[in-house]
């Protein structure tokens, strides 16, 4: 482990920690996102007016980025990670109570910022783990998180179909995330900060690194995408009925989680570049056919394709980040992930607008094509490069 990282507990220990975070995370955001659907007809929102809402989201994020970075350099990353549990936990109880669409932006900004707290602390206590182990563990890292994002859809279909009132539901989570975050940090990596004077905390992604970003911005997009309106989509262009709708976002999950976790071997097996191929193709296939087949069984078949097309490009990008060598694991992550997370701020906001002027197929349709970016973006790796990835992650 890292000379300047200190700890008193077993290596299993530390990866149930960080795991249990991950969990954390996973659960609150995608709590949110089952009931969108729900707060959209309560608010009385039009596709245009969730699109500005949501840009609330990764804005905040992304307002968060370096200010997070900093803080990574100035204290430990158990810190911060705990800190913005506690913060998301909070945000979460009162997006439920929001009643009108400017406190619902409000929220969602503060949401926003909650993750980034979360995500760039807990990919960090991810890297710190990963050093460890000989073997790649960051997919099951990320895979967890998809588990819990599925666990947290179906504890959300439950309420839909009892009709339980956002405010109760996300209240309950909240209260249970916030035990659950205190009972376990004790659990995770403590790192010694190190300060960076004279070197600039944030900074983009070196050349090496950039062409990687790009990758995962265009994972990003088509991911989030699903988040914020493959149940909506569901329900609008495939079939009416709101369950069925929140039932699809699950299907959705569980393809994805099931991707991570087996994504690590997939890698030994057959090489990152090949696996970041078939990703893309999923993705691109998967949105062709729920566009151009929108019926319960095909656009649910693509929904699948989709969940193990962005199963493993962020796990495998972030792993990337952290063994930069020209920076520290923390700069690293938020650096790569300021391209990464452009995709989040710029393209599900744009889905409403389209959908708005003409329909959400036609903004499914144009989301398909960054399956194809990535596709190309891989193709345009060279074999040496790939060489040296599959030394990063790897043995």
């Amino acid at each position: 482990m890292d000379k300047q990282s200190v700890n008193d507990k077993t290596p299993r220990q530390l990866r149930i920690g960080a795991a249990i975070f991950f969990f954390i995370s996973g659960f609150g955001y995608s709590t949110w996102a089952s009931r969108i659907p729900t707060i959209k007809q309560q608010l009385h929102l039009n596709d245009a007016q969730l699109g500005t809402v949501l840009f609330a989201l990764p804005i905040g994020l992304m307002f968060t980025m370096p200010i997070t970075s900093r803080l990574l350099t100035h204290y430990s990353s158990r810190v911060i990670m705990l800190s913005g549990t506690l913060f998301l936990s909070v945000i979460l109880a009162l997006i439920g109570f929001s009643n009108s669409m400017l406190q619902l932006l409000v929220m969602l900004f503060c949401f926003g910022s909650a993750r980034n707290l979360m995500t760039l602390s807990i990919n960090t206590q991810g890297v710190a783990v990963q050093a460890l182990y000989s073997k790649s563990i960051m997919a099951t890292f990320h895979g967890i998180w998809s588990m819990a994002g599925f666990a947290g859809a179906a504890v959300g279909l439950l309420m839909v179909y009892f009709n339980v009132a956002p405010a109760y539901h996300f209240t309950i989570v909240s209260v249970l995330l916030t035990i659950a975050s205190l009972y376990f940090i004790k659990d995770t990596v403590y790192q010694k900060p190190i300060p960076q004077s004279r070197k600039p905390v944030f900074s983009l992604p070196d050349k090496h690194l950039l062409k990687f970003s790009l990758i995962c911005f265009a994972c990003m997009a088509c991911e989030n995408t699903m988040y914020d309106w493959s149940a909506l989509y569901f329900q609008k262009e495939v079939n009416p009925d709101k369950t069925i709708a929140t039932a699809a976002f699950v299907i959705y999950l569980v393809a994805m989680t099931t991707g991570r976790f087996f994504g690590d071997r997939l890698v030994t097996k057959s090489g990152i570049k090949k696996v970041l191929k078939y990703s893309g193709l999923f993705i691109f296939c998967g949105l062709f056919i729920a566009v151009v087949l929108p019926f319960t069984v095909t656009a649910g078949l693509g929904y699948i394709l989709v969940g193990f097309g962005v199963s493993c490009i962020v796990p495998m990008i972030f792993s990337l980040a952290g063994k930069s060598k020209n920076m520290s694991s923390s700069s690293a992550l938020a650096s790569i992930s300021t391209v990464g997370y452009l995709g989040f701020v710029l393209v599900p906001p744009m889905v409403g607008y389209i959908a708005q002027a003409a329909s959400l197929r036609w903004s499914f349709g144009i989301i398909a094509i960054f399956g194809a970016v990535i596709v190309y973006l891989v193709s345009m790796i060279k074999e040496t490069n790939e060489k040296t990835v599959l030394q990063i992650p790897g043995d």
